[in-house]
């Protein structure tokens, strides 16, 4: 080797010469001196580079005949029977293999989006509200966007929110932003302004928050837990209201019954209607229900309530109009102890002008009540001090903002007017309220397992027809050498290599599976899945033609 690097830096020596002797015109003698110096330097390079790989060598050698040793001399004491039985160990080992995660499917996010009390005035509420019958189709709606997969819609007199599960959550904000404005007809920059944005985690406490009473005006109440139970119930009958929404939105009824049955945050003025009730209270020169002529127009869920707590406050005489008797006679019979008048919604005017106080919770689009019905009306009576009070709690508003023109006679609160109450009872309740926190951080750390659950679903299906195309394959081949069977033989041999693929899958399948009802298992759980996923070679990229035969075979078996 020695001999042929000289060689060829003597050759490459020559070449340089005779470039040298042509182009520049050197002596030769000069060159064959340069040529002779630079072999002998190569040469001496050359040799300590081999001295310097022998001892490399050498000592790789010697590092190599050391971990052969170690690992002799451990095999001595490994359980390897232990370990092949222990599947949990055999997985510990396999993950330690790697400490990357491997990766999997980007999770769809959960993301609320809308407004409220707190963040947008009552005139904006009105133009983004959606009546309940109209739920379906605006999930609908929303689905229809190419990156939303669930979606539910919570409207209520204090809040407008809009939840959809999205495959890419800042582009599933842009497409709501876009349904948003399209369906209130509101510019989307006037809309931004008032509208919050939560994601994930944020997004699942605050609905957890809402069902629970928490972010109400009212806080405690207990209407919006129903509202928040209609949102389930309307979803179960539309298109678009999956699984993930399906689980919030049941961990949120589940965490309001527990506030409320396991904390006092219930006590006091809990609900928009029972604060309308306390406001007139205080509002009132007296503070006696029995002084004024009471009305309340509509006969739905809020003025049910109402009626039950001016019952509670002393209140036994009231007179109701609704657009249809029955509903208002159901009312009236719900409440044998009150002394109560029914009408139609034509006795308005006059019902009005004999009235002291007006509450107006009816289901109507547009104001029953404004400046021009009521500017001819005699004034109330003396012992409210002349003032005819309206109370509005409708959203959209029932009675005209103009109403208030009228000074000196006439006065109305709507919603955003009960701030006034809530603040007399926020001391009562904030204590309640902490220990409510503790209840809705337990609910939300088992819905965010369970959601975590389902992330080993992909890989189940995977693993699965990834197993069913090599069973396929295999049975292929030996099928083709075994020569011709019967169909009786055939049907037994296929039989075999099912038997077989399933009971080697039993194992992995269960390590996968997990109710969702304990954290500490979930986490177990996906541990096992990602340690599967790099053993079997699951990548992401193989979903869909595995998905698919599995999916082919579980109907292969429903036939069957």
């Amino acid at each position: 080797m020695a001999s042929q690097l000289v060689r060829s830096s003597v050759s490459l020596s020559n070449i340089s010469e005779c470039s040298s002797v042509t182009n520049k015109q050197a002596p030769r003698l000069v060159a064959t001196q340069l040529s002779g110096k630079n072999a002998v330097r190569r040469a001496a390079s050359m040799s300590t580079l081999r001295a310097s790989r022998s001892a490399v060598t050498t000592q790789a050698v010697a590092n190599r005949v050391d971990q052969v040793k170690k690992q002799k001399e451990e095999a001595k004491f490994r359980p390897v029977s232990d370990a092949a039985a222990d599947s949990a160990k055999a997985l510990q080992q396999l993950q330690s293999l790697s400490p990357q995660k491997p990766q999997s499917e980007k999770k769809s996010s959960i993301v609320a989006i809308g407004v409220s009390v707190d963040t947008c005035p009552v005139e904006m509420r009105e133009k983004l509200s959606v009546p309940q019958d109209e739920w379906p189709q605006a999930i609908k709606e929303l689905c229809a966007y190419p990156h939303i997969e669930e979606a539910a819609v919570l409207s209520t007199c204090n809040r407008f929110e809009v939840y959809v599960v999205a495959v890419s959550w800042h582009r599933g904000v842009r497409e709501v932003e876009d349904w948003l404005s399209q369906s209130s007809g509101v510019d989307l920059e006037e809309l931004r302004e008032h509208l919050f944005l939560l994601r994930d985690g944020d997004a699942t406490s605050h609905v957890l928050r809402v069902s629970a009473g928490l972010d109400s005006l009212v806080l405690g109440e207990g209407q919006i837990l129903s509202q928040v139970k209609s949102v389930f119930e309307v979803g179960q009958n539309a298109d678009g209201f999956g699984r993930h929404l399906g689980g919030l939105f049941k961990a949120a009824i589940t965490a309001g019954k527990r506030v409320r049955s396991e904390t006092k945050i219930a006590s006091g003025a809990v609900s928009v209607s029972s604060a309308a009730a306390e406001l007139c209270q205080m509002k009132l020169p007296t503070g006696d229900y029995n002084d004024a002529r009471i009305l309340i127009v509509g006969a739905g869920k809020m003025s049910r309530l109402l009626v039950k707590h001016l019952a509670s406050k002393g209140c036994k005489k009231m007179r109701i109009l609704n657009r249809s008797l029955p509903r208002a006679e159901e009312l009236k019979n719900d409440f044998p102890d009150c002394d109560i008048e029914i009408g139609l919604m034509d006795e308005l005017i006059e019902a009005t002008e004999n009235s002291d106080v007006v509450f107006v919770a009816s289901s109507s689009d547009e104001p029953v009540l404004a400046k021009k019905d009521l500017e001819t009306l005699a004034p109330a009576s003396d012992k409210v001090g002349g003032m005819r009070r309206l109370f509005d709690i409708s959203v959209p508003r029932n009675v005209d903002a103009d109403v208030n023109e009228l000074e000196g006679s006439h006065r109305v609160f709507n919603v955003d007017d009960l701030r006034e109450v809530v603040e007399a009872n926020k001391g009562a309740r904030a204590r309640a309220a902490d220990e409510a926190r503790t209840l809705l951080t337990e609910e939300q750390a088992n819905f965010e397992a369970w959601r975590d659950s389902l992330e080993t679903v992909p890989t189940i299906k995977r693993l699965r027809g990834k197993a069913e195309d090599i069973r396929s394959m295999e049975l292929e081949k030996a099928l083709k050498k075994m020569g011709d069977l019967d169909k009786k033989q055939r049907k037994a041999v296929e039989d075999l290599s099912r038997g077989i693929v399933n009971k080697l899958l039993h194992g992995p399948m269960q390590s996968m599976r997990s109710d969702g009802t304990d954290a500490r298992q979930v986490s177990q759980t996906l541990v096992n899945m990602h340690a599967l996923e790099r053993m079997f070679d699951l990548s992401p990229q193989d979903t869909a033609a595995h998905i698919w035969a599995a999916d082919d075979l579980s109907k292969k078996k429903g036939r069957k």
